[in-house]
């Protein structure tokens, strides 16, 4: 048996303290599982934690970073975590990082985290904090990262922030920051990001002190109401990289040591104030990106902008440029987006775009250029759009452009082209919209256009021949303007097969023979202008199934017979005149609003129209009464009128007896515009035949006046007894701002009458009601009053959007000060006969007077559910970003059909949309499938869905102005001009710029 030597006692002093150490860390690991396991719990045991249990070692699971056995990192961004930061976290002694963004915390900041004092960083950006950043947030001192963006913190930002000396990245954008920007931010010397960007500071200029951020690479401070001019010592920064000072309220040159820090890779200042000419000298060759728009620049474009190779985006639009544009600016081989419209640009376009890039977009539209376009434009074989339309340019189109298969728009309209267009160009793969008008331009139209060609517009050029009978295949076709050409022959009933068409012009032609006598397939039509041919028969009868119809022009032709009496009375733009029609005019068109619209038919007869042939007259006149029966009839007429007169005075007289408070003397009336009416018209026919709408403060009559305005609606506020506060605070709200204003699509208040009981709002009539029962009308079986089945198109619906989006603007921006609406929702906006929309209903509007802090807000919360903001819920702050919120959940329902309350189980259609889309699911699947011309108008339609996203962001701050909305709409590809900070921005986005 062989005995063992003992072992050396040193030996065995390390083999127990091995062991004991082993114990002593699977201890202290327990202690932080516990720890983290009561973090779970404390933010509601959310199942994206599911692995977190009580058997396994924290170190393994995927949300934590352990460092010698011990949490050093916790990474717990979008998992769904709610309530506030527990003060027990820092019993993780040895945690340096806590990674929280994008989850739905609140409460204050978290000064609990004071105790952690190894933490390095810090982001809880994404969520819904409130309240002022602390004044000793300098306690952090260890801090190198702090990210507290997409918040909802308020006032000044502390000077102590100055003080973290170790901090590399600041970010505070997407805030509520309403007081200074404090200069101690400039001796953060490690500094390499600070974002300041979305918030609404009280009118700052950059402090100087910034020029001392010598480390800075990314300065963001985009919308954050920057007044002033550029301070000098930003020269300073000489490792800058990305500098965005967009949407604010600069003003002066910029600095001209700018563009020759050599590190800058982006520069974005578009849409401020800034003036003067760009400095000649620029030597940061790394840039990529230029945007200067939007401002008021002069001058020539600089030489030294095409020595940047790198360069990928170039936005010099709607400034004032003046000169040509220099030639090595084409040469450069990364250039992709090109867009100078809207200047003064001179010249000819150097020929040479495109031939050494993959060039992508090019706008030069609005200048006053001359020459041809450049023949390489699609060389690169990425073009998507050519527009250039209001210049000079002449010669024929580039045969190059037949190539340009990812084309899917064409605008150069309002030029000096010659020649026929290439044949390839009308049969591009992807192109929908193709303008030329305003040319000279000729040859015929050809047999066959690409599949998804949805706008064509040609008028005043000198195209000839034909309209050809396969203009059937043209399906999407919307548009066809084609005004003023050569064209001959008949119109083809092929032509009337285009189901999709909203607009005809063919005037100014000719064109001759008869229209086609069926003329159903036209079921979208809205207008139908043939003026000025040689067209002669009878209007076809068919024409009275158009139900769309609004604007008929068949003037200056040779069309005989008597008009179609079932003509739409939607009708409101009509012109009959010079041809030559007989008989009577349809009653529905019989009265003075159309006395120009029959001029120079002879035969024409009318019972109200002074201009025209009175038709009693003429049936007297050809019955050849005698003197006598004409006579005993004036008598006679005249009899029954004295007799009518005498019992209605009667009646009245005995109505008035026995209703001592309604007799006329005891109303009061107030006119804001001329009258063609009185109170009599409308106080006798306010009866339960004549409601059109019931609310909670009363009802709305539809009461005729007669001509020429038809019908007014009065909306009654009224009570039992006497109105109560709210009432009379709805009365007073609505008059005293809409007397006030005056804006083509905010309803007009003609007048308002009130007794002791009752308060009466008399608006202008909207013939087609709300947007919201034609978007919502048949699940609640209302009737929009239209046709049956029918469905606002995508053209109609954007129509809409826009005019509420203007008048939206107008409250916002353009009063002093500004008015508030606070009930923005789809059944306060109204449509006219022409579906221009109408803001109405401002019973809880607020009038934004200056105030002190905390006056702007409100003691009880009014609006609609899921229209009003979510901060308006918990705070109750009155802002314009109220408006915008509920104008994104408007574009919602325009766009999905969904109401605003409608989503999956408990939320609504703002909420139900941003699932959506956070899912990575094809917007289209969340788009009205009703729409008819949905496919042509898809990326519009996914555009404006993204509007309406960006609107509704949680974060008021991430939300753009309505101005900003409304120019967006107005784009033709919206979302190409938002910032790149607003492309995002709720929960589960990113709003900050990818730097």
């Amino acid at each position: 048996m062989t005995s063992h030597s003992p072992s050396p006692p040193h030996l065995l002093f390390f083999l127990f303290i091995f062991l004991t150490s082993g114990v002593s860390s699977q201890q202290f690991l327990t202690s932080e599982r516990t720890t983290l396991l009561n973090l779970k719990q404390s933010w509601g045991n959310p199942t994206s934690l599911i692995n977190w249990n009580s058997t396994s070692s924290p170190c393994r699971w995927p949300e934590v970073q352990c460092r010698r056995g011990s949490v050093v990192l916790l990474r717990l961004d979008n998992k769904e975590l709610t309530g506030s930061i527990p003060p027990f976290i820092c019993n993780l002694s040895n945690l340096e990082s806590v990674l929280l963004l994008h989850n739905s915390l609140t409460g204050e900041f978290p000064r609990v985290l004071y105790n952690c004092s190894k933490l390095i960083k810090l982001d809880i950006s994404q969520n819904m904090f409130i309240g002022r950043l602390p004044d000793d947030i300098d306690r952090l001192s260890r801090l190198e990262f702090l990210e507290l963006g997409a918040n909802n913190f308020t006032g000044d930002i502390p000077p102590a922030i100055g003080n973290l000396s170790s901090l590399i990245s600041l970010q505070l954008y997407g805030n509520l920051f309403n007081g200074t920007i404090p200069p101690e931010i400039g001796n953060l010397s490690n500094l390499e990001t600070l974002g300041l960007a979305y918030n609404e500071f009280a009118d700052p200029e950059i402090p100087s002190e910034f020029g001392k951020l010598n480390a800075l690479k990314v300065l963001w401070m985009t919308a954050t109401n920057l007044v002033g001019k550029l301070p000098k010592s930003l020269s300073n920064l000489v490792n800058l990289e990305e500098f965005d000072l967009s949407l604010n309220n600069l003003e002066g040159e910029i600095v001209p040591e700018l563009f020759i820090l050599r590190h800058l890779r982006s520069v974005f200042l578009y849409k401020n104030n800034f003036s003067g000419q760009i400095p000649s000298v620029i030597q940061s060759l790394n840039l990529s990106q230029i945007d200067i728009s939007m401002n008021r620049f002069n001058g020539s474009i600089p030489d030294d902008f095409g020595k940047l190779q790198k360069l990928e985006v170039f936005n010099l639009y709607s400034n004032q440029f003046s000169g040509e544009i220099p030639a090595s600016i084409s040469q450069i081989p990364t250039l992709r987006i090109f867009r100078v419209f809207r200047n003064n640009l001179t010249g000819e376009l150097p020929p040479e775009f495109g031939l050494h890039s993959k060039l992508e977009a090019f706008e030069v539209s609005e200048n006053k250029f001359t020459g041809k376009l450049p023949e390489s434009l699609c060389a690169g074989g990425s073009l998507t759009g050519v527009t250039a339309f209001s210049n000079n340019l002449t010669g024929e189109l580039p045969r190059s452009l037949e190539r340009c298969d990812r084309i899917t728009t064409i605008q150069l309209y309002d030029n000096n082209f010659t020649g026929e267009i290439p044949s390839g160009i009308w049969t591009l793969s992807n192109i929908s919209s193709l303008r030329l008008a305003g040319n000279s331009f000729s040859g015929e139209l050809p047999s066959k256009v690409a599949r998804n060609l949805s706008r064509l517009e040609i008028s005043n050029n000198n195209f000839s021949g034909q309209i050809p009978p396969e203009i059937s295949s043209w399906v999407k076709l919307n548009v066809f303007k084609a005004s003023n050409n050569q064209f001959s022959g008949e119109i083809p009933a092929e032509l009337t097969a285009l189901s999709e068409l909203t607009v005809l012009y063919l005037d100014g032609n000719s064109l001759s023979g008869e229209l086609p006598s069926q003329i159903k397939s036209w079921s979208s039509l809205t207008i139908l202008n043939l003026a000025r041919n040689r067209l002669s028969g009878h209007i076809p009868a068919s024409l009275t199934s158009l139900q769309d119809l609004l604007d008929l022009d068949l003037s200056e032709n040779q069309f005989s017979g008597q008009i179609p009496s079932q003509l739409n009375n939607l009708i409101t733009s009509l012109n009959l005149s010079a041809n030559k029609l007989t008989g009577k005019i349809p009653s529905s068109f019989d009265n003075m609003a159309y006395q120009n619209s029959f001029l120079d038919n002879l035969n024409l007869c009318s019972s109200r129209i002074t201009t025209l042939q009175n038709c009693f007259a003429t049936t007297s006149q050809s019955n050849k009464f005698s003197p006598k029966i004409i006579a005993m009839i004036i008598i006679l007429s005249a009899f029954v009128l004295l007799t009518s007169i005498l019992s209605m005075m009667l009646m009245f007289r005995g109505y008035v007896n026995s209703n001592p408070k309604r007799i006329h003397t005891t109303w009061k009336l107030t006119s804001f515009h001329k009258m063609d009416f009185s109170e009599t018209n409308i106080l006798s026919s306010m009866t339960e035949a004549n409601v059109i709408g019931a609310g909670g403060s009363g009802k709305v009559y539809r009461i005729g006046v007669g001509p020429p305005r038809g019908y007014i609606a009065v909306k009654r506020i009224c009570n039992k007894n006497r109105l109560d506060h709210n009432q009379e605070n709805e009365f007073t709200s609505e008059v005293q701002i809409l007397c006030s204003v005056r804006h083509s699509n905010i309803v007009k208040l003609l007048c308002c009458i009130s007794d002791q009981n009752s308060k009466l709002l008399v608006y202008e009539y909207m013939v087609h009601q709300s947007l919201d029962k034609w978007l919502h009308g048949r699940k609640r079986n209302l009737d929009p009053g239209s046709v049956p089945g029918f469905v606002l198109d995508w053209p109609r619906r954007l129509q809409i959007a826009i005019g509420a989006a203007q008048g939206l603007c107008y409250m916002h921006h353009d009063c002093s000060p500004p008015i508030v609406h606070r009930d923005v929702k789809s059944s306060n906006i109204l449509l006219d006969s022409e579906f221009n929309a109408k803001i109405a209903d401002f019973g809880v509007a607020k009038i934004l007077e200056k105030q002190k802090p905390g006056e702007g807000d409100m003691s009880y919360i009014v609006g609609s559910l899921g229209y009003f903001a979510p901060e308006y819920a918990y705070t109750s702050r009155i802002n314009e970003r109220i408006d915008v919120y509920s104008f994104g959940v408007v574009l919602l329902e325009l766009v999905t059909g969904k109401e605003a309350n409608e989503g999956d189980e408990d939320s609504n259609l703002a909420e139900w949309a941003w699932k959506h889309y956070g899912e990575g699911d094809c917007v289209v699947g969340a788009l009205d499938l009703e729409i008819k011309d949905l496919d042509t108008h898809l990326e519009e339609m996914s555009m404006v869905f993204k509007l309406g996203l960006i609107c509704t962001s949680t974060l008021p701050s991430s939300r753009p102005s309505m101005k900003d909305v409304l120019e967006i709409l107005r784009r033709s590809n919206p979302l190409d001009q938002l910032p790149e900070g607003m492309k995002q921005g709720r929960e589960g986005f990113d709003v900050a710029p990818s730097y």
